[in-house]
């Protein structure tokens, strides 16, 4: 549903503290989701406060991350916009005479060179949450928080609230972690007497039941995923779905490009639960996106997991034979592991049941098949095929008798993508004889 009110801006308001992790790349999704379904504004902030935690060169991670991901701001340090500037350390002269004001009301006070918020001692404070509802806190229990610490730099706290008023924020889309901390930011937007931000908190990202999935675990980041062999449309199309789950028309689909995502993206799918990391799941949804690449899409996509070798084999027939046995890109190291030569394998790997064949035949069948690969006029895979199939109706025998030894001789594998007569083309005549040539040898 759309929601009619004055105009959305959303902001995603990252530390620039090193790689993305999951967790905020998915706060920026929702962000970004919620703007473009209502026709708002996206804007990024960049939160560099705390000086102690910044690493540099990862604020450029963070554009990087974001536009390979498609998340495309309409305002932000970068572009510029109108209620810049964009990165907080540039605003520093802004913060201090908000605190001396509440200074003045008597709703902060000095506490050893710092300023620090002050909370009434009776009462409560709530807000409506537009995923959890109504929460109320006793102002006993809230934190009369460090809003200008000792150095003149403004807390991480104290600064968003600031700068998601002046930036006019009307939807501030944060973890569920942020629950507890919200009261006491509405204490401040009524010490300003400025209006609230509408708030959407969103489920906590778990490794499992009782762990989040954490930086400290290595298995969190963004970076990560993609080295495995994780597509971006799918890494963004699973991490939708931790916490968020479609409705209507979509409610049976789990696939979405992102494109879909901004259609069918709405508050009333997030969970109050925590959504819990599953690997198999992901895998799956990257599975499903990689059979709809095109077959130029995908050799791009595989290129950086095939090896480089001396051995000359052709690059289309591998990858059109990989493309729907991969379900990460990593996958596909071993399943090419042959390609600069046979694997080392013991003979007993001829030997195999429903093929029916063992060392002994495989001698043989080689040898009937050198002759075909040697001779055969026209080196392709359907020509082949019939060659062997006629060879293995003479020899009343299924082709399998034949082609299985094939593939274990050209890769030393029991499996291998598509099967001997694809490797047999993929590799061409003069490396598909020297390979069953030395396949005899050893037999």
């Amino acid at each position: 549903m759309v929601i009619n009110v004055k105009k959305i801006r959303t902001r995603f308001a990252p530390s620039p503290t090193g790689f993305m992790h999951l967790g905020n790349l998915r706060t920026a999704l929702y962000a970004w989701l919620f703007a473009r379904k209502n026709g708002g504004s996206f804007i990024l902030r960049v939160e560099d406060t705390d000086r102690s935690r910044y690493v540099e060169g990862a604020v450029d991670v963070i554009y990087e991350t974001l536009r390979e991901c498609g998340l495309d701001w309409d305002e932000g340090p970068d572009i510029g916009g109108d209620y810049g500037p964009y990165i907080q350390s540039e605003r520093k002269d802004s913060y201090l005479k908000y605190a001396e004001e509440l200074l003045k009301k008597g709703d902060a006070y000095r506490d050893d060179g710092a300023i620090r918020q002050r909370v009434p001692k009776n009462g409560s404070t709530g807000f409506v949450d537009e995923i959890y509802g109504e929460i109320t806190v006793e102002n006993a229990e809230i934190e009369e928080q460090v809003l200008i610490k000792s150095d003149g730099m403004p807390t991480y706290n104290f600064a968003n609230v600031i700068d998601d008023h002046l930036m006019n924020i009307t939807h501030i889309i944060r973890g569920n972690e942020y629950l507890s901390s919200t009261p006491k930011y509405n204490l401040l937007y009524k010490s300003f007497g400025w209006e609230c931000p509408t708030y959407i908190h969103v489920p906590q990202i778990m490794r499992d039941a009782t762990h989040k999935l954490s930086k400290r675990d290595g298995d969190a980041y963004f970076s990560d995923f993609k080295a495995q062999g994780y597509l971006t449309p799918a890494i963004i199309n699973y991490i939708a779905l931790l916490g968020w789950s479609p409705k209507g028309e979509n409610a049976e689909n789990e696939i979405f490009t992102l494109s879909e995502l901004a259609k069918a993206f709405g508050t009333e799918g997030v969970s109050k639960s925590p959504a819990i990391f599953d690997i198999e799941k992901m895998r799956a949804i990257n599975a499903e996106h990689i059979r709809r690449l095109s077959s130029s899409e995908f050799k791009a996509a595989a290129m950086p997991f095939l090896p480089q070798t001396d051995c000359e084999y052709n690059r289309d027939i591998l990858c059109a034979a990989l493309q729907p046995r991969t379900e990460v890109l990593s996958d596909i190291v071993a399943q090419v592991d042959f390609l600069e030569k046979p694997c080392e394998y013991s003979l007993d790997l001829y030997n195999n049941k429903k093929m029916k064949t063992s060392p002994e035949s495989a001698a043989e069948t080689l040898a009937k098949l050198l002759n075909i690969l040697e001779t055969i006029p026209v080196f392709d895979k359907e020509s082949l095929y019939e060659q062997v199939k006629e060879l293995a109706a003479k020899n009343e025998k299924k082709p399998g008798f034949f082609l299985y030894p094939l593939q274990v001789a050209l890769s030393g594998k029991p499996a291998v993508p598509g099967g001997g007569l694809d490797v047999c083309v993929m590799f061409g005549r003069e490396e598909s004889v020297k390979r069953v040539k030395a396949a005899i040898e050893i037999i």
